[in-house]
């Protein structure tokens, strides 16, 4: 009896959750370890489809970074990343784009629709769901892009229909060209252009950390400001850079409050959405803000 009791109470904890998201957009950042272990892929998905039967509107956008690298490396072509962002040449955006586009994507969409969901799967170069410019940087970074802008028609006409969309974070540029963006960058975005309620990116590790060595001294709350100034610090390891960049770019665009969060973690997603506590670390312009 005491179990049913629980059970009870966890779904009373989550109602005025569900009662607030209803009827929203949370755009999520599928990465990390949840992206290759395959309990944690189930997990993520099945979080995916319980957030759409339960009125929210959710997106998916998927990284695959570990997974290039190793076909790249099957190939003999070596990695190289200048802050967190691949190095992208004519032959890397052709492995990139078979990897993300033809291979993770379809995975996704796979378990969505196994669990009851029905996805589809689209590349920003769907109706011209993401156009993209040559990222300028002070190392030539080849055909890394970043985003011009977003037409998110596409996805506001799926989710009107019940559909769930997978976006994979390959952009077309101005003459229909492919440019890698990083899909940290591509979900801020896509939150900022859909008016999401939250962006959650799914990472290795449990949040932004005050000591990058140490798994404990994890920071819960981040205001816009204390998140910037985190940015141009030297505590924020290469990787994590593009998330926190990300975070701060959703904040700024409007999105109320953005999550870093352990894809470690099953199920991290609605333990982040429907309960009280939460896990990782929120970004918010302000500092009261729940949830």
């Amino acid at each position: 009896m005491a179990d049913v009791e629980e059970r009870a109470q966890i779904l009373i904890e989550a109602l005025p959750y569900i009662q607030q998201f209803a009827g929203s957009t949370i755009v999520v950042k599928h990465g990390g370890s949840a992206m290759v272990d395959h309990e944690l892929r189930r997990a993520v998905a099945r979080d995916i489809v319980m957030m759409h039967f339960v009125g929210i509107r959710p997106v998916v956008v998927h990284g695959g970074g570990p997974r290039i690298s190793a076909m790249m490396e099957r190939l003999g072509i070596q990695p190289e990343f200048v802050r967190g962002l691949r190095v992208t040449t004519e032959q890397t955006m052709e492995v990139a784009q078979m990897v993300l586009v033809g291979s993770i994507n379809k995975e996704i969409v796979s378990l969505i629709n196994a669990e009851g969901g029905q996805a589809v799967g689209l590349s920003g170069k769907d109706a011209n769901l993401i156009r993209t410019r040559k990222m300028e940087s002070e190392a030539d970074l080849g055909y890394v892009g970043e985003v011009e802008s977003i037409d998110a028609g596409v996805l506001e006409t799926l989710a009107a229909s019940g559909y769930i969309a997978v976006v994979s974070p390959v952009g077309a540029g101005p003459k229909g060209e492919s440019f890698n963006i990083n899909a940290d960058h591509a979900a801020a975005e896509l939150a900022v252009a859909v008016g999401a309620a939250k962006l959650i990116n799914l990472t290795d590790v449990p949040g932004i950390l005050a000591d990058p060595d140490d798994e404990e001294s994890l920071i819960s709350t981040l205001t816009l400001d204390e998140a910037q100034g985190l940015l141009g610090g030297e505590d924020i390891g290469e990787g994590m850079i593009p998330k926190l960049e990300s975070a701060i770019r959703a904040v700024e665009g409007g999105v109320p409050r953005a999550h870093i969060i352990d894809g470690r973690i099953p199920h991290a997603s609605l333990i982040e959405v429907f309960t009280d506590r939460g896990i990782g670390t929120m970004i918010s312009a302000d500092p009261s803000t729940d949830g």
